[in-house]
This record gives structure tokens, C-alpha cells and sequence, in this order.
């Protein structure tokens, strides 16, 4: 299909890519613009499986419950969720080249159910990547960032309960994702006629990913965009996506990619080294770069306990970096949008905590800065 936006967001008639909007954001007084949909999760796939499919689900079963830290639910229905696009409605100008930013070849042969041994392999979702109800929860993750994206440009802030599909390049998917939602993101938010003109402006957009592995798929995205095709090398007064990643260096992938900038880890760092090096190296890629709009993974796999973690940060260093980076943003006058990257344990309860955490500080952010009256 064409674009297709949803009107009446507000008075202004500002525009969205959403088949359902939430709460509206001038009369949500509590949290941020929060999309979910909630076929970003799904019951056939299979419980053994390492990739805790079934997270997203629980995240937003804890976003509707009353928390101890908080005197409400941060979302108190469903219906105040904010939603993608359905699957249907996508338009393929957003993903596919040469509008979008992801191989034709590629993307048809994922939705074909196509893909040989090897790519699924690679994927790390081995046969289960021919299942209809993946296929379909990849493009709504995808369609989520999106949308939050241009939330975000609205009103200063927006997260999506799920997102942060950073090992995924452009002609293949790795490292459990399969299409990067903030490539299509940040493509999408560069190009206004792609857009429909609901975001105009920017020129700059700097993806800030704090997960425990490196974005090397987002990173590969660098010349692309930046016009150097598959050639290294960065301009960081001119590139139009600019990579900030920060994970640990030992950890997945083995061959790392190029970043516009690169802060590799120890093994077992803790909250306080790790906050001093995240501020450190996010304001001088803010102060060097100038970007009209961050694109924020926030993986939680930096946590102690992940399974797939390497590092050392409890849920009171997690907390820090989120409200730190969302707030160093909107000080800044530029806008946020945050998804919640990886994550790894066996209890979906406490995994759903993690992840709540980021939309948590994006809420209080939004409160202590009134930035509903924006």
C-alpha cells in the first residue's frame, strides 16, 4: 500500500502511522506516547527456545499493573497503547530499496518464508523463521519504531515495547533479529517524502545503543546513508546517520563492525564505571554531531543476571543510564525515541521489569518536564 497516516493526533491535525491511537499525549499528564501491539508477541512459539519471545507480552502485562514505585499503572488500559500499522497497511517503500533502506531481495525472501540453512542459522531462529506469526511480528516491531519515531518528533519523546533489531544488516538478518527497525527508523525520519512530511527537518539522526552487544548491523547502515556505499569511513560533520554503540567487548558479534563511534567494555563492569563512560562518550557525540533526532536502545542484557550479559549493572544502574540519556536528550531540545533491545532471563515476570524500566524514566522525564504542554 501507499502511505497511509491516521489524522487528528491533536488539534493541529498532526499525522501518525498508527491503526490505533492511544491516549493523546496533550491529555496524558502521567508517561510518555507508549506503542504496542500485541501481535509483537505470540503463543506457537516454541518456550524452549533462547529468544524469550513471550517478553513483550509480559512487558506490557506489567506496564497495566500497579508497580511499587508508582501510585498508578504507567498505562491504565489498553486502548491508551498507541499501534502500529497492521501488516497490511505497511508500505513496502519504507523497508525495500531504493526508498527504504532493506535489500528487495532479502525482505521477499523472508516474507516468502525463503530464506535457506544457512541464512536461518545465522538468524539463530533456525526453521521456526518460516513461521507466518514471526514474519508478522517483525514487520509490526519494525512498524512500531516507526511510529514512535514520529511520536517522538511530536512530542519530544516516544517508546515502543519492543524494537532494537541491531544485528540485522541490510541484505540478512543475524543475531536473533531480521529486518533493523532502526535503520527503517532513522531512513524513514530522514526523508520527507517517505514520510508524508509528518517529519521535517531532519538531517541528522544519531542512534545511541546501549545494549550489552554491539549494533554491528546499524553500524554496516553508516555508508548507505551517508553515500560512501559499502566503502568504511566516517564524516561526522556530514553523515546523516551517525552510530554510537556501547557494549561489551568480548561479547556477540565476534567480528565487529565499524561505529561512528565504538565504546568497547570489560567484562564485569559496574554502574559506577559505566555511567562515568556513558556520559563521557553520549555528550561528546551530542556536542560533535549536533543530531536533530536520537533513535535510544536501551538493552537491558547489560544487566548482572542476563543470561547473555557479560557485564555487571543492577536495575538501579540500568535506571540511571535510561533517565540520564532521555533526559540529556529533551535538555538538549531533541527529541527521543526509545525501544527496549535485549534482554535474557528465564523468568518473563522479571525480564518484563527490566524492560519496563526505560518507559518508566521516559515517564518521569515527561512529568518533570511537563512535556505534555509542549
Amino acid at each position: 500500500p501507499t502511505n497511509a497516516f491516521i489524522s487528528t493526533l491533536d488539534k493541529n491535525e498532526s499525522l501518525a502511522a498508527a491503526s490505533h491511537l492511544g491516549l493523546s499525549p496533550k491529555q496524558n499528564r502521567f508517561c510518555q506516547p507508549i506503542v504496542y501491539h500485541p501481535d509483537y508477541s505470540f503463543k506457537t512459539w516454541p518456550s524452549q527456545h533462547t529468544f524469550p519471545m513471550s517478553k513483550f507480552y509480559y512487558l506490557s502485562k506489567y506496564l497495566l499493573e500497579k508497580q511499587d514505585n508508582l501510585p498508578r499503572p504507567l498505562v491504565r488500559s489498553e486502548v491508551d497503547f498507541f499501534q502500529p500499522l497492521n501488516t497490511n497497511e505497511i508500505p513496502r517503500s519504507w523497508l525495500a530499496q531504493p526508498s527504504g533502506p532493506i535489500s528487495p531481495l532479502f525482505l521477499d525472501r523472508f516474507l516468502s518464508a525463503s530464506l535457506d540453512r544457512k541464512e536461518e542459522l545465522r538468524i539463530g531462529f533456525r526453521e521456526f523463521s518460516k513461521m507466518h506469526e514471526l514474519r508478522e511480528r517483525t514487520l509490526l516491531e519494525v512498524a512500531g519504531t516507526v511510529l514512535a519515531a514520529q511520536l517522538a518528533w511530536r512530542y519530544g519523546m516516544a517508546t515502543n515495547a519492543a524494537g532494537g533489531t541491531h544485528h540485522a544488516h541490510a541484505d540478512m538478518g543475524a543475531g536473533y533479529t531480521i529486518i533493523n527497525d532502526l535503520a527503517v527508523a532513522a531512513n524513514f525520519l530522514l526523508d520527507e517524502d517517505l514520510n508524508g512530511g509528518t517529519v521535517k527537518g531532519v538531517e541528522k539522526v544519531l542512534v545511541i545503543d546501549c545494549d550489552v552487544h554491539q549494533g554491528d548491523g546499524t553500524a554496516k547502515f553508516g555508508p548507505i546513508f551517508n553515500g560512501n556505499g559499502n566503502k568504511s569511513g566516517v564524516d561526522l560533520q556530514n553523515d546523516s546517520l551517525i552510530t554510537l554503540s556501547m557494549h561489551c567487548d568480548s561479547n556477540y558479534p565476534s567480528y565487529k563492525a565499524h561505529s561512528s563511534y565504538d565504546v568497547p567494555l570489560p567484562d564485569k563492569m559496574g554502574d559506577e564505571e559505566y555511567l562515568k563512560v556513558l556520559k563521557e562518550n553520549v555528550e561528546r557525540a551530542l556536542q560533535e554531531t549536533k543530531p536533530d533526532f536520537v533513535l535510544y536502545d536501551a538493552g537491558v542484557d547489560v544487566h548482572r543476571d542476563d543470561l547473555l550479559g557479560r557485564l555487571w549493572l543492577s536495575e538501579d544502574g540500568i535506571r540511571a543510564r535510561d533517565r540520564w540519556v532521555i533526559e540529556k536528550c529533551v535538555k538538549d531540545g531533541i527529541p527521543v525515541a526509545a525501544v527496549i533491545g535485549g534482554g535474557y532471563d528465564k523468568d518473563e515476570t522479571v525480564l518484563a521489569s527490566r524492560h519496563a524500566i526505560v518507559h518508566e524514566e521516559a515517564a518521569y522525564i515527561w512529568r518533570k518536564y511537563k512535556m505534555w504542554s509542549r
